[in-house]
C-alpha cells in the first residue's frame, strides 16, 4: 500500500528529520529552513543509499529528499522506502528544481506525500510539512 498523497500524521517539533540531497549547499538551506520553523533534530544524507542506510538505524518523522542525485536518485530511493515494509509509512517530501509534470505525478505514484519546486522559502516549506504532517 502506497502512502496516500496528503496523508496526514502527527510530527512534533522534536522529531528527527532527514535531509537527503548530494548537493551540501543544497543540505544547509534546507537544515535552515527547518530550523527557522523550530525544528531541531534534522540528520542529512548525500544520496539515497546513505540515506536507507540511516532510516534503518533511525526512526524518521519525515524525509526531506532531493529528486536528482547520484548514484540512487530521489525517486529510486522513495521506491526503496515504500517497498520496506518497516519505512514505507514513513512521510516523505520530494525537492527537485523541476515542475515537469511528469515528476510530479511519478513521484505521486511512487509514494510521495508532498512535493516541493526548487527555490522555496519558510513558509512554502512550513506549507509542505504542515500538508503531509499536520505540525
Amino acid at each position: 500500500m502506497a502512502f496516500a498523497w496528503g496523508a496526514k500524521m502527527t510530527l512534533d517539533y522534536g522529531t528527527p528529520i532527514l535531509v537527503v540531497d548530494d548537493y551540501h549547499t543544497m543540505v544547509r538551506i534546507i537544515r535552515n529552513l527547518l530550523k527557522q520553523l523550530g525544528f531541531e533534530g534534522v540528520d542529512e544524507a548525500c544520496d539515497g543509499q546513505a540515506a536507507l542506510e540511516k532510516l534503518r538505524e533511525k526512526e524518521y518523522g519525515l524525509v526531506i529528499s532531493d529528486w536528482n542525485m547520484e548514484p540512487m536518485t530521489g525517486y529510486e530511493f522513495l521506491r526503496h522506502v515504500r517497498a520496506d515494509e518497516r519505512l514505507k509509512a514513513t512521510p516523505f517530501i520530494m525537492v527537485t528544481a523541476e515542475s515537469k509534470t511528469d515528476n510530479v505525478i511519478a513521484a505521486k505514484r511512487a509514494g510521495a506525500s508532498n512535493y516541493i519546486v526548487k527555490p522555496f522559502n519558510a513558509q512554502t516549506l512550513k506549507n509542505k510539512i504542515e500538508a503531509v504532517c499536520g505540525a
